[in-house]
This record gives C-alpha cells, sequence and structure tokens, in this order.
C-alpha cells in the first residue's frame, strides 16, 4: 500500500499544496496575525514537515526538530475561530494543488489537520511545559488506501 506522500504525488506534490496553504493564510484577516509577512523559510518547513508526517524522508526532524515546532507555536494563542479557518484554507488547498480526491486519502489529511491544528493551539497556550500536548515527534500519518 502506498504511503500518503507517495499517494499524495510526493515532494512536489506537496510542495505545491504547501505553497497555496500559505500563500492564502497570509491572504486572510483571521490567519494573517499568527504569520505576520511571511517567512521565505515556511513553506519549505512546512513541506518538510507534511512530508514527513504523511511517510516521506524525515528532513523535519533531522534539519529541525519538534522542539522548533513547539517553540513557534508557543504564546501565539490560536483561538478556534483561527483553528478551524487554518483548517477550512489547507482543505482548500488540497483542491487547488490537485491532490488526489480519494475519500479515504482525504479523510486521512482531515484527521491529520484536525489533529495538529489541535496540538498547535494547545501549545500556543502552554505556560509551562506540563501545559504543552505531549507528543514530542513528527507523527507518522497512516491510512487504509488501496492494496
Amino acid at each position: 500500500m502506498p504511503s500518503l506522500y507517495e499517494f499524495a504525488g510526493g515532494e512536489a506534490a506537496i510542495h505545491r499544496l504547501e505553497e497555496l496553504f500559505y500563500a492564502s493564510v497570509l491572504r486572510d484577516p483571521l490567519l494573517v496575525q499568527l504569520f505576520g509577512a511571511g517567512r521565505p523559510e515556511h513553506v519549505p518547513h512546512l513541506t518538510a514537515f507534511t512530508a514527513e508526517s504523511f511517510g516521506g524522508p524525515d528532513r523535519f526532524s533531522r534539519e529541525l526538530g519538534f522542539a522548533h515546532l513547539i517553540a513557534v507555536h508557543r504564546g501565539l494563542r490560536i483561538t478556534e475561530e483561527q483553528r478551524q479557518r487554518f483548517v477550512e484554507l489547507y482543505l482548500a488547498a488540497l483542491d487547488a494543488a490537485g491532490l488526489p480526491d480519494d475519500p479515504r486519502f482525504r479523510s486521512a489529511v482531515v484527521e491529520h489537520v484536525e489533529f495538529g491544528s489541535r496540538v498547535a493551539m494547545q501549545n500556543s497556550h502552554a505556560e509551562t511545559d506540563d501545559e504543552l500536548h505531549p507528543l514530542r515527534e513528527v507523527p507518522r500519518w497512516t491510512w487504509v488506501g488501496d492494496d
């Protein structure tokens, strides 16, 4: 069975997804306050994280590490409305990027984004390390695709 990474189309497809998604959050009045004017390294970081979590190369863990992800979310105080908008824009970017519309693939991506956005929201409000979500490594997301 192919990984989500392979089924999505590999690195190039995931990079296209993250470019479209990132451009959309920078235009969104609700989310731009979390992302600011943008940073050129954000799309490559998002691409590496998604690729790894979808079963691709572990570049994010090797080059940045999960502690980096925790650090960038601390203090953002993400609201539920912002979290939901993040998910909405991510799913719209899936369509815009032309990723597969297979229902099982889409279901796995929705679960992944919902989970990740909840972890980020919790970490964004944590004032102590004990309040952080216990996740400390890039999750490897699986799915029930075609055999």
